[in-house]
């Protein structure tokens, strides 16, 4: 047991350090880490802890730790694997935080910062393509997709209200 949650922690830790764009964009991270190369649960699986985490309060990358870590480890698993994805924004964000705001001026930073936005939105990609794969299954979770999509691009609907409306598409389509 001591080996699984030291690696939890040591795998969220790692996806924390280096999952720039914030939580969607760290999805893909998860992901790999957990499904493929630890196998702690399958993509199905995953699918399932990523929506549960979107429809609970707080960021998704956080709460997928957590979620993924109880699953895997139980309530010491949960802690460790939030712990280890929390740690390196916390060791990190004051002397970040001081550097940033001194050299924020400077034209090689706002470059950096330039470059880093297109990767983190072809890490947001990777992340939907990721899910994607496992929950459009057949033509209607694709239809299900479709039109949530056009709703989030449309209209003002709530994000809780759109995942309420395709869980009551699910139920209704696969009965």
């Amino acid at each position: 047991m001591f080996v699984l949650l030291t690696g939890l922690f040591f795998s969220f830790f790692r996806i924390g350090l280096f999952g720039f764009g914030g939580g969607y964009a760290m999805l893909a991270l998860i992901e790999r880490e957990i499904v493929q190369i630890h196998q702690w649960m399958s993509a199905a699986e995953f699918i399932d802890i990523i929506a549960l985490a979107e429809m609970t309060p707080g960021p998704i990358a956080i709460n997928s730790a957590t979620f993924v870590g109880y699953r895997v480890a139980g309530l010491g698993g949960a802690f460790l694997a939030t712990l280890g994805i929390i740690s390196p924004s916390l060791l990190l964000i004051i002397p970040a935080t001081r550097l940033f705001t001194r050299f924020y001026h400077l034209q090689g930073l706002q470059n950096a910062l330039s470059g880093i936005h297109p990767a983190v939105l072809a890490l947001i990609g990777l992340a939907a393509f990721v899910v994607g794969k496992s929950a459009l299954i057949d033509f209607k979770s694709t239809a299900i997709a479709v039109g949530c999509l056009l709703l989030l691009l449309f209209t003002r609907v709530h994000p809780l209200l759109l995942i309420a409306l395709g869980a009551v598409a699910g139920l209704l389509i696969y009965l």
